[in-house]
């Protein structure tokens, strides 16, 4: 597969400006986090509501940095992306380096059957409703990652898609850990009374966060040439607004993204018209996307041709 040179599969490096840039994200995320930890713990149900729906949304939302970082295309140097994608993964559950090794994966294998994304579901699978709310409500997920705490603190974790460096399983493992201390702090503070700050902050949070993930991650294959390596086909973009854009930390802009992988994510905009220009699967808007799976789902599925009857 070839394709003609072009700023969309140019590869770029982080500089000085995208670092600020990143980092002016991550002051986000921190200030509405805070304010959504302010509102669950106040005694009204309204501001409760609105709380856990903020931390819900902000833990969907560390994952998409979480997601640059494993790529390390938010600092210039390596050391950082680790040091900060591991704390923006642990509200829903995400080992930074396990994302990272099966993520990376996901990128070389795109298109072949050894692909191994992290999140979501088997898109060559006929698409159904329930195939759907099954990923949506993917809580099983969540007990797998307590399972794989468990093994790591036994020294039995061993990494299930292939082969893994010594570094990155050490690494796997002590990050393991790192979740197991926070569910074990979180544990004891539920059992000395502080179960409602638990449930408000975390729990409930948790809850509404892992269909709102899928939601954010559901376009970005689905419906697409799953049986073809060429990023124009198997892969699709929304050129979306600036607020998703934002909230999916680009995700949205998901060609660009596969098509030079280590382009820092705030410059992924400038190779959209170049995208539109030569994709396959390009949304205007995600409600557009919606509307197409809709549809998708809706319609039968084709019949298989009926070979004629053999009489004996």
């Amino acid at each position: 597969m070839t394709h003609p040179p072009g700023l969309l599969f140019t590869r770029a490096r982080t500089e000085a400006a995208d670092e600020r840039v990143f980092l002016t994200k991550l002051a986000v995320l921190a200030a509405l986090t805070g304010l959504g930890v302010v509102l669950a713990l106040r005694p009204e149900p309204l501001a409760l509501f609105v709380g856990v729906l903020l931390l819900a949304a902000m833990y969907t939302h560390a994952v998409e940095l979480q997601h640059q970082a494993l790529h390390h295309s938010a600092f210039r140097a390596a050391w950082p992306h680790r040091l900060v994608g591991v704390p923006l993964g642990l509200p829903l559950l995400v080992v930074y380096s396990n994302y990272r090794v099966r993520h990376l994966q996901h990128h070389r294998y795109l298109g072949t059957p050894q692909d191994t994304e992290f999140f979501g579901f088997d898109i060559r699978k006929p698409l159904t409703v329930g195939l759907l709310l099954r990923g949506m409500f993917d809580y099983p997920r969540l007990v797998l990652v307590v399972r794989d705490v468990l093994r790591s603190a036994t020294g039995r974790w061993r990494y299930e898609y292939g082969d893994i460096s010594t570094l990155m399983r050490r690494r796997t493992i002590t990050e393991h850990l790192i979740l197991g201390a926070l569910i074990l702090g979180a544990v004891a503070m539920a059992a000395t009374g502080y179960h409602g700050v638990v449930l408000r902050i975390w729990l409930l949070p948790l809850l509404f966060a892992v269909p709102m993930h899928f939601l954010v991650e559901l376009p970005e294959h689905i419906l697409c040439d799953t049986e073809s390596i060429d990023v124009l086909r198997n892969t699709r973009s929304i050129r979306g607004s600036r607020l998703s854009t934002w909230f999916t930390n680009g995700n949205n802009l998901h060609i660009e993204h596969h098509a030079a992988m280590s382009v820092p994510i705030n410059r992924l905009p400038a190779r959209h018209d170049e995208t539109r220009r030569r994709a396959v699967h390009v949304e205007r808007t995600y409600p557009d996307f919606y509307r197409t799976l809709w549809r998708a789902i809706r319609l039968p599925p084709p019949r298989s041709p009926v070979s004629p009857a053999h009489g004996g």
